[in-house]
């Protein structure tokens, strides 16, 4: 019988990565709560076209990455390639206009059939943040400082650095649309054959191919800045000057397009040097047409997310959140007391184990294994004076504690 291992591009989370895991989606939630946000889950799949007229077509997500398939009635059905679009999706079949502005944090899985490399998987996993009903340049800024307290909070905020830019309003884009289609057209035999397809529907995209050549021809073509209405240059200069307000520090990059089609105006990446070619571990921007696109009523919104595999490899092991206590009970006649005990300590919210087996020397040897602060000795002798010895895993100390004592004498052990 062949070995049984998981689907190429997926991964078990267990142990200390759990643990990082869990970590993050917690600790993420509460900075955005502090903000107003408040938690949504959208289902796993959609119908395929929730992804198909939000994403766009001419993206590699949509034309290469989504896993989509038939159910028993020949529905297309999509595994979520992202979270923004069921967000929206949401909003529009549950008919909550009403309740506008809507703050909402997501955390879940995603799914795009990629090659699989370090800090990538094709079941991967984002934290995100969605604003509906956003419609000020100091949306932006809240929603940008809020992913930066986020990063602050995780431990990351030295490794990462801000890049923003601007992709103006719907007559920027068009006029800057038309000047990209006439400059590309020059070079349309030496582009990929992605960019070449990209030209006809959406030539913005061609300015984040990582294709060598593409990038050499893009290095030339023209300037967005050049092409911004008044309104735009207005709203993009507000948005700069909320970040310097908050002493938040930024790079202009005029590249920086983003991957799908629904951006408008502000754009940013959070980005680090530290993990190689994969180094945007947070992005995000406007999209105040995106909720009509799907068939809504008009909406400003902005949102971000963050890949929550990337955030784990920038961060360290980290420390068990509540003390260990081990429960070393010896000879059957104590089993019972021992299992009240912890039954009572685990009630009072304090982490208790239990290790029934072997001498006292293993289990204590098992103790330092799995980092128990304090050990709970419960022998004949102790239980017949209605006592146990209390052991301090680190000093050594060891004290006869009376067991109606025991639980504050523990607390006070685990406050020092």
């Amino acid at each position: 019988m062949s070995k049984l291992q998981p689907v190429r591009g997926t991964r078990d989370i267990y142990g200390q990565l759990a643990y990082r895991h869990h970590h993050i989606i917690d600790t993420s939630f509460e900075v955005c709560r502090r903000y107003g946000y408040d938690r949504i889950s959208t289902p796993i799949f959609e119908f395929t076209n929730v992804f198909l007229r939000s994403i766009g077509e001419t993206t590699d997500i949509v034309s290469k990455e989504m896993y989509s398939f038939e159910d028993r009635k020949g529905e297309s059905l999509t595994l979520r390639p992202e979270g923004t679009a069921g967000v929206v999706r949401s909003l529009i079949s549950n008919g909550r206009f009403q309740e506008l502005p809507l703050k909402q944090f997501y955390a879940g899985p995603m799914f795009r059939y990629e090659r699989p490399q370090k800090g990538r998987y094709r079941q991967f996993h984002q934290i995100g943040a969605e604003y509906l009903g956003a419609e000020e340049p100091r949306s932006d800024v809240e929603a940008i400082s809020m992913a930066f307290n986020v990063l602050q909070a995780l431990g990351l905020d030295k490794s990462i650095s801000l890049e923003i830019n601007t992709l103006g309003d719907e007559d920027s884009r068009s006029a800057y649309r038309d000047a990209l289609v006439a400059y590309f057209a020059k070079y349309k035999n030496d582009l990929s054959a992605d960019s070449q397809m990209r030209l006809e529907k959406n030539p913005l995209r061609i300015l984040d191919s990582k294709n060598e050549t593409d990038k050499e021809i893009s290095s030339q073509a023209p300037a967005f800045e050049a092409f911004l209405n008044a309104s735009s240059k207005t709203y993009f200069e507000n948005v700069c000057k909320g970040l310097e307000n908050l002493g938040l520090s930024y790079v202009l990059n005029d590249k920086l397009v983003r991957g799908l089609d629904y951006y408008s105006h502000s754009v940013f990446e959070f980005v680090t040097n530290e993990l190689g070619a994969q180094g945007t571990v947070l992005a995000g921007g406007r999209y105040d047409g995106l909720v009509q696109q799907m068939g809504g009523k008009p909406t400003p919104a902005i949102g971000w997310a963050a890949g929550i595999e990337r955030l784990e490899m920038l961060m360290p092991d980290l420390a068990e959140d509540l003390p260990v206590t081990m429960m070393m009970p010896i000879g059957e006649t104590t089993f019972s007391e021992a299992e009240k005990l912890m039954h009572d300590l685990r009630s009072a919210g304090h982490k208790v184990i239990s290790d029934y087996a072997g001498n006292l020397k293993k289990r204590f040897a098992r103790a330092d294994k799995v980092g128990a602060k304090l050990a709970i000795i419960l022998g004949e002798e102790e239980l017949s004076k209605n006592v146990v010895m209390l052991k301090n895993m680190k000093t050594g100390e060891q004290d006869e504690v009376e067991i109606n004592q025991l639980e504050k004498k523990i607390r006070e052990n685990h406050e020092s």
